[in-house]
């Protein structure tokens, strides 16, 4: 998506330890034109898929994916990754392991909102080593639903997430595919 990868290009910061900063318009300050771009664009590559229920995990992924369900006219789930007073029924449950928080998180889901007969199409922020969404990809499986695609805003192609996942047989699609980035010159180079 030319209109991403424009603004990853402006606005982005390469860090040290593989890291693309890009909180200025997607992950902690949200350029909602931007965000209903990729949701028009996610709609495109899977209206076909039969998606009735999109999913992400808290927080990064939820502006994403909300915006995205407009257009598919579904409700969005989202994982969460701390235990509430709120939840009650039954949970479905799993370990996370994040890039870039450098921690294992449980995160959970209720079992009124995920189950089987769903076809859930998975959004969320970033791909890099892929274990956020190897958890996602769990619990879905253990709602006994299906997935029907994967949606991400910024893949890190040179890291081996997409590989893995793509190897599953999962329907993957990023928006913008990094294949390399230099912190010292702060160059990105985008996957044709």
């Amino acid at each position: 998506m030319k209109l991403l990868e424009e603004r990853i290009q402006k606005d982005g910061v390469v860090k040290a330890g593989n890291v693309l900063k890009v909180d200025s318009f997607l992950n902690h300050q949200m350029d909602i034109a931007l965000f209903n771009a990729m949701g028009k664009e996610f709609y495109r590559l899977f209206a076909d898929a039969g998606v009735n229920k999109i999913m992400t995990i808290e927080a990064s992924g939820i502006g994403i994916a909300c915006i995205a369900a407009q257009y598919f006219h579904v409700p969005v789930v989202f994982a969460k990754k701390a235990q509430s007073i709120n939840l009650d029924g039954e949970m479905l449950s799993t370990k996370i392991e994040s890039f870039t928080h450098k921690r294992v998180y449980d995160v959970i889901v209720s079992k009124k909102y995920l189950g089987a007969g769903d076809r859930v199409l998975i959004i969320d922020d970033f791909l890099a080593n892929g274990c956020a969404l190897e958890g996602l990809l769990r619990l879905v499986d253990l709602a006994g639903a299906q997935v029907a695609g994967v949606g991400i805003a910024i893949e890190k192609g040179f890291q081996k997430g997409g590989e893995r996942i793509r190897s599953l047989g999962v329907r993957l699609e990023s928006l913008a595919i990094v294949e390399s980035m230099d912190e010292k010159s702060g160059q990105i180079t985008f996957r044709t």
